[in-house]
């Protein structure tokens, strides 16, 4: 059975010499592409493939936010993040949300086949280092017990994502499908949570914790 394939990525460079690999082996296929993860989830819809490729930088929704969206709607779908970004955070965050695997950009042309294909088996698929950090990660939680939790919400990430994009409120709300006034109070609940003052120091913070690219 050939696996069909959704590919997101804000680069048209990158997803023609991903779609190129993929396309040229016999059992894969890539049946639609994506600019950003609000479009990944609505072609999701559309499609219905077997397994989406997902970039973490876009813009409206980071590839994390589209996995995560991704697998509540769609559960039987497979996923794996294919970045640049060799990130133990990201990392953790992309198992999370419900990743089979986490590629790295520089060698796709070694190990995204074979992601693809274990992932459809139902083996996770991890580069070298990314076991390294399972490993350290375990054996800090043995020491010192779970980290603690999220500091915010998924709905304050999203907002927080497009603030730091520079969209007004009504943009985001016409977006997100909810109001000016609840658009407001997630904002005011960011600065709180966060202990923050404006829009600028939001944005440091979105950059720092990887939903926008500096």
């Amino acid at each position: 059975m050939t696996v069909r394939i959704l590919l997101a990525d804000d680069h048209s460079l990158v997803r023609r010499g991903v779609r190129l690999i993929l396309d040229g082996e016999p059992d894969l296929r890539v049946v639609a592409e994506a600019g950003d993860g609000a479009e990944a989830v609505a072609m999701a819809r559309a499609e219905e493939p077997d397994l989406a490729i997902l970039d973490i930088a876009m813009p409206r929704m980071t590839g994390l936010q589209a996995a995560r969206e991704l697998s509540r709607t769609h559960p039987d779908l497979r996923i794996l993040i294919l970045t640049m970004y060799d990130n133990e955070q990201y990392f953790f965050e992309a198992l999370k949300v419900g990743a089979s695997g986490y590629v790295l950009k520089s060698v796709a042309d070694r190990d995204l086949v074979e992601a693809c294909r274990a992932t459809m088996r139902g083996e996770p698929f991890l580069y070298p280092g990314a076991v390294t950090a399972l490993v350290r990660d375990y054996l800090a939680r043995a020491r010192e017990g779970a980290p603690p939790a999220k500091a915010i919400t998924d709905r304050e990430e999203e907002i927080l994502k497009l603030v730091a994009e520079g969209h007004s409120s009504k943009e985001i709300g016409d977006l997100l499908f909810i109001s000016v006034k609840t658009v407001e109070r997630h904002r005011a609940n960011l600065l709180q949570k966060l202990g923050m003052r404006d829009r600028l120091e939001l944005t440091r913070y979105a950059i720092r914790v990887g939903l926008i690219e500096p």
